[in-house]
């Protein structure tokens, strides 16, 4: 088990200056377990999940929105967006891997050390709202899954979600690792589940290939750029690069060999690269699912949202394909639900120095996503789950580049980053990519707010 010689809600000797924006102190390292005490195969094993976890917030019902949209609209040509999406995911995740493996401490307490007390409370707070947002999300997703498969309203399928949340958190055993086991699980459900709408479906698999290589069509056309920049802009998520830093340091903080933390790095790369293709396949073949199905609705003139599409396999392909499609939704939003959850307790843990029992920190999390839920559920209908989506979305876009801006500054900081310290190209690309992560999500968010 991994211990740490400064108390939790201490700061280490390497306290940051205040007036500067980083301090050149090098982080205290974490005692851990060093790797070379154990057999080479239980390396592997022990280390891998964190990928998978995190993969859950790649399939969550936001995604699905828009790949079902990209899908009925434009057939297979929006695939290759899935594509660069997918890869944008894994180079911002391996970032967070290797910031995590060379300070040996999570994302939410290196911003709390590392930064002056005022701006890590307004990183704080934005990331609170970050959880908030993220839990209404993955909740009504959960709760619209439950009206397709039982006809349970949409109110009473909100509070039956953050209760089985609550039980998944609570699960004993598998020395702390059972939530985690059963989110790998659901996410198993899901990857089952559409790969068995692919074989019902067949799409043209020629079509598909065809559709992976981007063209210059996607920048001319307005819509078609817009539902691009929607599917990438929805991969990199806030809650998501917390908890694969706290997921990373509850197996490996930090080792005092710098050949154990290479070796944990290509480990930890490893399992999320596999995580993430099957995510990026998940949403692939979500996009041509509904470029098959749907294709005459958005013909119509109509573009089908995630109860529409329900409804639209049930009559074009059969009842068959419905409910298998319903079971993946509740599957993907029951463990996008939890994974928020432990997201949120990492943020707060992190931030504060407050270690809550997940018990106590899913009360607080689901109470602030639940009050505006309910509060405009039961004064409207079910038809005002679209709008709460759209402004969970909006509200996610505005928090990214909190997280994102520090994290890059931390980077590119090589006393900090060690051994692990990027090449200079490494570090222009990540740069890059931030920059246009950070006007990707500003300009998703005026447009969505705007619309």
């Amino acid at each position: 088990m991994t211990t740490s010689p400064v108390p939790n809600g201490q700061t280490p000797t390497s306290q940051t200056p205040t007036g500067q924006m980083m301090s050149d102190a090098k982080p205290v390292p974490i005692q851990t377990t060093p790797l070379q005490g154990l057999p080479q195969g239980r390396h592997f094993w022990s280390l891998l999940g964190p990928g998978f976890v995190v993969a859950v917030g790649y399939v969550d019902p936001g995604n699905w929105a828009t790949d079902i949209a990209a899908g009925s609209q434009f057939g297979f040509a929006l695939l290759s967006a899935v594509l660069i999406a997918c890869i944008a995911g894994v180079f911002i995740q391996t970032l967070i891997v290797r910031l995590t493996l060379a300070t040996g401490r999570d994302l939410a307490a290196l911003i709390r050390e590392r930064f002056p007390k005022p701006v890590a409370m307004v990183v704080w707070a934005v990331s609170e709202l970050a959880m908030v947002a993220t839990d209404l999300a993955e909740l009504l997703g959960s709760a619209i899954a439950l009206k397709l498969l039982f006809g349970i309203p949409i109110l009473w399928g909100v509070l039956i979600s953050a209760v089985a949340t609550f039980a998944i958190l609570l699960m004993p055993g598998l020395r702390g690792r059972a939530p985690e086991m059963i989110i790998s699980a659901l996410m198993c459900v899901v990857v089952i589940c559409f790969a068995s709408e692919l074989l019902i479906t067949k799409p043209d698999v020629g079509l598909m290939a065809a559709g992976l290589v981007p063209t210059l069509e996607l920048a001319r056309d307005p819509e078609m750029l817009y539902l691009s920049l929607g599917i990438i802009g929805a991969t990199v998520m806030p809650h998501n690069l917390f908890l694969h830093s706290g997921l990373v340091r509850s197996r490996l903080a930090a080792c005092g060999d710098d050949l154990d933390r290479r070796r944990a790095a290509r480990i930890l790369t490893i399992d999320l690269g596999a995580a993430l293709a099957l995510a990026g396949l998940v949403n692939g073949s979500i996009l041509a699912v509904a470029a098959v199905a749907f294709q005459g609705a958005a013909a119509a003139g109509a573009t089908p949202g995630i109860e529409d599409a329900y409804a639209l396999l049930g009559s074009s392909i059969g009842s068959g394909a419905a409910l298998i499609f319903a079971v993946a939704l509740l599957a993907a939003g029951q463990s996008s639900t939890a994974t928020g959850t432990m997201a949120g307790q990492i943020v707060t843990e992190g931030f504060l120095g407050l270690r809550l029992s997940p018990l106590v920190r899913g009360v607080v999390t689901r109470s602030a996503a639940l009050v505006p839920a309910l509060a405009i559920l039961w004064h409207a209908d079910d038809s005002s789950v679209d709008a709460l989506l759209v402004f969970s979305q909006v509200v996610l876009a505005l928090t990214l580049p909190f997280i994102l801006v520090p994290m890059l500054l931390m980077l590119r900081n090589r006393d900090l980053m060690g051994v692990l310290a990027m090449n200079p190209m490494t570090l222009r690309f990540a740069s890059l990519t931030v920059a246009l992560l950070t006007g990707l999500s500003g300009w998703l968010a005026g447009t969505t707010a705007i619309a």
